[in-house]
């Protein structure tokens, strides 16, 4: 498997669009630095800095379309030029060949909320209204090593499909799709797309100001949301790998 993985980041490697992407992380931060230098104030909190540098579109936009877009690049030549043929001849294991990708996504979305930490602790120093101390800074550092995670098993539907396709357009539309579909319908249901139960698994224990539900937080639900949804998106990646014989 680790050798599966090494393999994977030294194809990306010259990918430079790949690592390019990384720097949307920096896009969040420095617009809540404008607004929060220009328009807004942060009472001394960093909290609410947080929230728009972290916690806002970067975790529930940008991250979301950024891991699809890599999920369908992870895909896109062994489906394109039919090397899986020659990929089970070796052989390797459907699944591991699976996971491998999977835990690409894993550690380039823990990078990119790395990044996002970082630059919103670099962006909040230049903010003379907040308190900045190390009980906040290493609060931002939890959350974003956790939400890294989480985010990674909730894009797995989409490296799921990406395993069925030979192209970019469908994936990536999906993308889209899924992540705006979180939001919609949150208000109705936080417990029906894993992006919705993301929310509740990270603002679990009511520390990000500003975000409020319609329903009772149910963790275990929205962990058994993800679940479900990620077994069903291994079977399809099971079969749609098992079709390239």
């Amino acid at each position: 498997m680790l050798k599966l993985i090494q393999i994977e980041f030294l194809k990306l490697r010259r990918r430079k669009f790949v690592w390019m992407m990384m720097l949307s992380a920096l896009i969040m931060p420095f617009l809540a630095f404008l607004l929060f230098k220009y328009a807004w104030t942060a009472d001394g909190d960093p909290r609410q800095f947080y929230k728009w540098s972290a916690f806002g579109f970067t975790l529930w936009i940008i991250l979301p379309v950024v891991l699809g877009i890599l999920s369908t690049m992870l895909m896109y030549n062994e489906n394109q030029y039919d090397m899986l043929k020659q990929l089970w001849i070796v052989p390797v294991s459907k699944m591991r060949y699976f996971f491998s990708k999977f835990f690409v996504v894993l550690i380039y979305a823990v990078c990119f909320m790395m990044v996002t930490f970082i630059s919103s602790v670099m962006f909040s120093v230049l903010l003379e209204d907040i308190a900045l101390d190390w009980g906040n800074v290493l609060f931002l550092m939890k959350k974003c090593l956790e939400s890294g995670v989480i985010i990674a098993f909730v894009i797995l539907p989409i490296l799921a499909i990406a395993t069925t396709q030979k192209g970019y357009i469908l994936p990536v539309s999906i993308t889209l799709v899924y992540a705006l579909l979180g939001f919609i319908i949150m208000p109705i249901n936080m417990y029906l797309s894993p992006v919705s139960s993301m929310a509740v698994i990270v603002a679990r224990n009511g520390d990000i100001p500003g975000l409020v539900f319609t329903q009772a937080m149910n963790i275990p639900l929205a962990f058994l949301c993800i679940l479900v949804w990620d077994m069903i998106s291994v079977l399809l990646a099971n079969i749609a790998l098992g079709k390239r014989n």
